[in-house]
């Protein structure tokens, strides 16, 4: 009885100093690099938008809003990967507070100066795009730091999806959708310089939201923006 007990705690100390011999830590791990890494394929943003170019008795009310987000396919095109060119789609919503009035209908829109003098509870258009840019990037991230500084410059072309006009002044309400007059596509460049999470972005349309023929008293109407916001790249 006494050697089989011996014999037990014999072969229980082997084993687990057998064990202990072949424990596992974090030193002892295989950590696997990736040198085909990419950066910043997913992006979200949130932005003020400031009314260019607009005639002379157009002018801005309240905070006008936009935000958009969607997906862009990074490339890099030099061995240490942080130059890249980046093209995407997404989807865009910006909205424009402001004093020119749009009435009639989708396929005949009126458009007239609110005179000062008078009240009223809403007046705005907004509109929903899907949008195409290309980026071309500059990073100094490498395959193992996720915080790193960037500048990305880049052109967009968007297509209207949905547009809607709203004047209320308490008495009448009218709400005009998808009006003839609103150009289908924009076009504008931008650049996003920021660090980490937190990236400032600045964003001019070069074609005016108008056709040619929106007019106020026979004149053309011309009304671009720029936009001024913060945009967060996801991986």
């Amino acid at each position: 009885m006494v050697r089989l007990f011996l014999g037990c705690f014999l072969f229980l100390s082997f084993f687990r100093g057998y064990s202990q011999e072949n424990t596992f830590s974090i030193d002892t791990l295989h950590v696997k690099i990736d040198s085909l890494y990419r950066e910043d394929q997913f992006y979200a943003g949130l932005n003020y938008n400031s009314i260019l170019k607009k005639p002379s008795e157009v002018s801005q009310e309240k905070i006008s809003f936009g935000f958009s987000a969607g997906f862009l396919r990074d490339m890099p095109i030099n061995k240490s990967r942080t130059f890249a060119i980046a093209p995407g789609i997404g989807f865009s919503f910006n909205n424009y507070l402001q004093n020119m009035a749009i009435t009639g209908t989708s396929q005949n829109p009126v458009y007239n100066i609110i005179p000062s003098t008078v009240n009223y509870d809403k007046n705005r258009f907004e509109q929903l795009r899907v949008e195409i840019p290309i980026e071309f990037r500059w990073r100094n991230s490498t395959p193992v730091e996720f915080q790193f500084f960037r500048i990305y410059g880049g052109v967009k072309i968007s297509y209207l999806l949905a547009d809607k006009s709203v004047y209320d002044d308490g008495t009448n309400k009218i709400v005009i959708k998808n009006s003839k007059d609103f150009e289908d596509f924009l076009y504008g460049v931008y650049l996003s310089v920021g660090y980490s999470a937190f990236n400032l972005q600045v964003y001019y349309n070069i074609n005016s939201f108008f056709k040619s023929s929106a007019k106020i008293d026979s004149v053309p109407i011309t009304m671009n923006a720029l936009s001024i916001g913060l945009v967060f790249y996801i991986l």
